[in-house]
């Protein structure tokens, strides 16, 4: 199979954008969004955090979210037919740590706890022992995910910056300026 370097570099630089803004946006909630919302009474607490769990379900940042999961899919797709490329198991690598640590913990961690708390009310006698966890809880898991989505942007950021074939510089020395349609063989 000939995958075109342009096309994975592509790809990979979608990727690390993605995995970047998506760690931003975690990063800001667990360095000022979720402490300010712990300053807060628990009824105030657990109304604003139950109206930001509706409104994140928007397609601005489901697209973000799930678009850079289909880019890291696709990348390590990729990388694993083209196991001896340079920089093949860096991109995985990285793919790795967003599907896991990224979407697998918001799955797995992050989503049933919003989930429960879409059913606690300020009047429930644990609602405020219930609250405090929550944001406990969430905050804890909400910062595997930052430090995975960051570090896949890192990792695959790395790869981006490496020659793409052993033969690249040859390529450069060969192609005329501006060639970006070189080709990677898969076994």
């Amino acid at each position: 199979m000939r995958i075109s370097l342009s096309f994975v570099n592509s790809l990979t630089l979608c990727a690390v954008l993605g995995c970047a803004l998506i760690a931003g946006v975690f990063f800001a909630f667990s360095t000022f969004v979720m402490p300010a919302l712990a300053r807060l009474q628990t009824g105030q607490g657990i109304a604003a955090m139950q109206s930001i769990n509706i409104t994140v379900l928007n397609r601005w940042f489901l697209g973000a979210l799930m678009g850079t999961a289909a880019a890291c899919l696709v990348l390590a797709a990729l990388s694993v037919a083209n196991w001896h490329a340079p920089y093949a198991r860096l991109r995985l690598l990285g793919c790795v740590f967003y599907l896991v640590g990224t979407i697998g913990v918001t799955g797995a961690c992050n989503v049933p706890r919003n989930e429960a708390l879409a059913v606690l009310r300020a009047e429930d006698g644990d609602a405020e022992a219930a609250w405090r966890s929550y944001v406990a809880e969430w905050t804890s898991w909400n910062h595997v995910r930052t430090a995975a989505g960051f570090t896949a942007a890192a990792l695959l950021a790395i790869a981006l910056m490496r020659p793409s074939s052993p033969s690249s510089e040859d390529a450069e020395r060969t192609s005329p300026p501006g060639d970006t349609n070189a080709t990677v063989s898969s076994p």
